[in-house]
């Protein structure tokens, strides 16, 4: 192929090597459309793949919107594959259909038919990276729509450079350089007309606002606009790390729930140290939503078991039910789940189905048997099974510490059940006077009304013995006549 040197080129190929897009070896496709800034990237990684030690093919998906037009953009690309001895992937999806079947936005379907048509590629180990036609032109769009439309910090950071093995190596490039750089090579390209349609907040911020930015108030909008992206990803970055390292150190995961200190959540937040009035560090940091709002952010994305979007008003609904929320009151949350608050905690859960309750109904009732010791009583639904051993009290007194509640074996009267509670359940702890409510005693404990379903309880001839988290009931622990016990341990499965 004949050369074409091009002032473009090293300036790729400096970009490419200090973000490390490309190693010698990847089989690159290039997502080429037709239009000018795919056909450019298509001829300036030509240019260059000698250079990088890369493997080059054309990846083209139609999106079927535009019929013969559309065809005939395929047969363009094509052509030009060919021409250059490449090989040719091309993938097709009616979207418009795809869109109206989803009841989705016909350019977010769009964007998830094609890149689906990537990940299928690169399963199909056709190509190790794809490399997309984005420029500093789309960037500075793309911030501009952000910040129309309203955004955070993360809309702020615009197009990422990388996506798992998608590569956008001209984001510091602008659109003219590369349509200089096709006409120098007398190379022709496709245009779409739907790029020019002004309805389109896209198009309009292309052909109206951008220039006139860079016409009366500054002829480096773009750059500007590139450079603010850059930084925002940078501090967006950070404030992510910071937050997954408070997840960690903060939250705890109890099944399929994560729950989380409220204060930890709201406070114990990694401020910046700031002076005083009289010069010294202030010790009262300052309040931000920040890390708080990310790590929310990523509980629920660990979490979640279906697709769904957490959006601003989710977190600040969040938010407000830690600070001023009522005990017990929940909220509905996108991607199948929930959050509910339980005193000083928060607790993100998937929310329950009716066919899950239906299947694993917290509510049980077993014998317990201590022919044999020890004594298994395996409950599905608590996701445990209860260990009954008898063991000769005086002797093995001190080995008790380790194995939970002791009681007495010969205060037991048949049928010794283990069972759910139950409301107007009344229990005697050692070291209560009187008996309680089981509901009371649950609610002193600080145990939610989500928590107390399926809780376990050891009855002796109708009275309950012992409940979990609880010490025996006064009548049933081990004491100095004690001769025979019984140890509890609940376990796992």
């Amino acid at each position: 192929m004949k050369r074409h040197p091009s002032p473009v080129a090293p300036r790729l190929l400096s970009a490419i090597r200090a973000a490390r897009f490309l190693h010698p070896g990847d089989s690159v496709g290039v997502a080429v459309s037709g239009g000018a800034d795919s056909v450019a990237l298509l001829h300036l990684l030509l240019e260059l793949r000698e250079k990088l030690g890369i493997i080059l093919s054309v990846v083209h998906f139609n999106h079927q919107l535009r019929g013969k037009q559309s065809d005939n953009d395929e047969k363009f690309v094509a052509q030009l594959a060919a021409k250059h001895h490449l090989p040719f992937h091309a993938g097709h999806e009616n979207v418009a259909a795809k869109a109206k079947r989803e009841k989705a936005n016909l350019e977010d379907a769009g964007r998830r038919a094609r890149y689906n048509f990537f990940a299928q590629l690169v399963e199909q180990e056709k190509l190790t990276k794809l490399a997309v036609a984005h420029t500093a032109d789309d960037q500075a769009e793309t911030v501009l729509a952000h910040l129309l439309r309203g955004t955070g910090l993360a809309g702020l950071g615009g197009i990422h450079p990388t996506s798992g093995l998608v590569v956008r190596p001209l984001l510091q490039i602008r659109r003219a350089d590369l349509r200089a750089y096709l006409e120098s090579k007398k190379q022709t390209w496709r245009e779409d007309p739907t790029n020019r349609d002004t309805t389109k907040m896209r198009a309009r911020i292309r052909k109206k606002l951008l220039p006139l930015l860079e016409k009366q108030f500054q002829p480096s909008t773009v750059e500007h606009l590139s450079s603010l992206a850059g930084f925002a990803r940078e501090d967006n970055a950070y404030l992510d790390s910071a937050a997954a390292s408070r997840v960690s150190e903060l939250s705890k995961q109890q099944n399929e729930a994560v729950s989380i200190d409220i204060h930890e959540l709201l406070h114990r937040v990694a401020h910046p140290l700031r002076l005083s009035k009289g010069g010294g560090l202030d010790s009262t940091p300052p309040q931000t939503k920040a890390i708080p709002s990310r790590m929310i952010r990523q509980i629920v994305n660990q979490l979640k078991p279906q697709a769904g979007q957490l959006t601003a008003t989710h977190l600040n609904s969040i938010l407000h039910l830690a600070e001023q929320g009522e005990n017990g009151k929940s909220l509905p949350l996108p991607g199948g789940l929930e959050v509910r608050r339980e005193h000083d905690k928060l607790i993100f859960h998937p929310k329950p189905s009716a066919s899950r309750k239906k299947e694993f109904p917290k509510k049980f009732e077993f014998p317990v048997d201590f022919s044999q010791s020890p004594s298994l009583i395996n409950v599905p639904c608590l996701a445990c099974v209860f260990r009954f051993t008898i063991i000769d009290w005086p002797p093995q007194r001190g080995e008790t510490s380790s194995m939970g509640p002791v009681l007495d074996r010969h205060a037991l009267r048949l049928p010794i059940v283990l069972r759910s509670w139950r409301p107007g359940d009344q229990f005697r702890p050692a070291g209560h006077r009187k008996a309680h409510k089981l509901k009371r005693l649950l609610h002193e404990k600080r145990v939610s009304r989500w928590e107390r379903e399926g809780w376990p309880v050891l009855t002796s001839a109708g009275v309950i013995a012992w409940a979990r988290g609880f010490p025996v009931a006064a009548e049933f622990a081990a004491n100095e006549k004690t001769r025979a016990a019984i140890t509890i341990a609940e376990e796992a499965v």
